[in-house]
């Protein structure tokens, strides 16, 4: 897999972790009072309130690891030397032998089609002869 491939996945796997953490901390979060006028809201009833607790911790660090894979993917990108000129020359010459390698190629097909219409030419002939010199039974 290309370090592009890489970036993409782990892009996904901090999305994905960052959804599920904050909507763990959202689902588990206790109740607030909203204003002095209402009353306390009820404690939500948990079985395992250490769970509940030790959870965000253990996501966050998940969040954070994915992070630093990330910053480490980012890392091992290759480094554009010379700046955007270079960048841009670079692109020209890659363009330039792009269209010297599609000359060719074009030149390559038409001389092929030439070829192939030949053969076609003198197969046609060669049938024609096979026909033509079969005595009638």
């Amino acid at each position: 897999m290309d370090i592009i491939s890489q970036l993409q996945e782990q892009v996904n796997t901090i999305a994905s972790l960052t959804f599920n953490t904050f909507g763990t901390l959202q689902r588990d979060a206790p109740p607030v009072r909203l204003s002095p006028n209402y009353p306390e809201p009820p404690a939500n009833p948990t079985e395992d309130t250490a769970n509940v607790a030790e959870q965000p911790k253990l996501m966050s660090a998940a969040l954070v690891k994915a992070a630093k894979e990330f910053d480490a993917l980012v890392a091992a990108l290759p480094l554009s030397e010379g700046g955007e000129e270079a960048q841009l020359k670079r692109i020209a010459e890659l363009q330039a032998e792009n269209d010297a390698v599609g000359q060719e190629l074009q030149r390559q097909l038409e001389a092929a089609e030439k070829e192939l219409k030949q053969v076609q030419e003198l197969f046609s002939q060669a049938a024609d002869n096979c026909l033509n010199s079969k005595n009638p039974d």
